[in-house]
């Protein structure tokens, strides 16, 4: 491994490189104007409340933990099962996949590197099939 080689993953590696809490408050502000914006994302908006203040800091405490940062989320909401937690939602591949499309063109507008752009849509696509296996068993 190369000396500029990042290992993302690995202790707050993925925090560092998502910006931290203010990158990832960006990071889910474009994700949510994608979901409220794009036709594909109409049927996961319809999932969320009317204000999604709530959800915007409930993604972004979550992916704070998730991506090896502090775990915010369950300081301010408690525990969470992520798979569990959808589960009352009727998500299949097209849901999951809008999830996904909104998430990647919010992390292609952010100043991260192109390398972890790259690694966290491929994490994320990890619990997002596990919600759709879940949701639709």
């Amino acid at each position: 491994m190369s000396s500029n080689t990042v290992e993302y993953g690995i202790g707050q590696t993925s925090y560092r490189a998502a910006g931290e809490l203010p990158g990832l408050t960006r990071l889910v502000d474009s994700f949510y104007s994608f979901m409220e914006t794009l036709p594909e994302a109409k049927i996961i908006l319809s999932m969320h409340p009317s204000d999604l203040t709530a959800s915007r800091k409930k993604l972004t405490y979550f992916l704070s933990g998730w991506l090896g940062g502090p775990k915010l989320y369950s300081e301010h909401f408690g525990s969470i099962i992520i798979p569990s937690a959808h589960r009352h939602l009727p998500i299949g591949t097209a849901e999951r996949d809008a999830w996904i499309l909104c998430m990647q063109k919010a992390a292609e507008q952010q100043p991260y590197k192109e390398s972890f752009k790259v690694y966290l849509i491929e994490q994320l696509k990890v619990p997002a099939e596990r919600i759709r296996a879940v949701c639709s068993a």
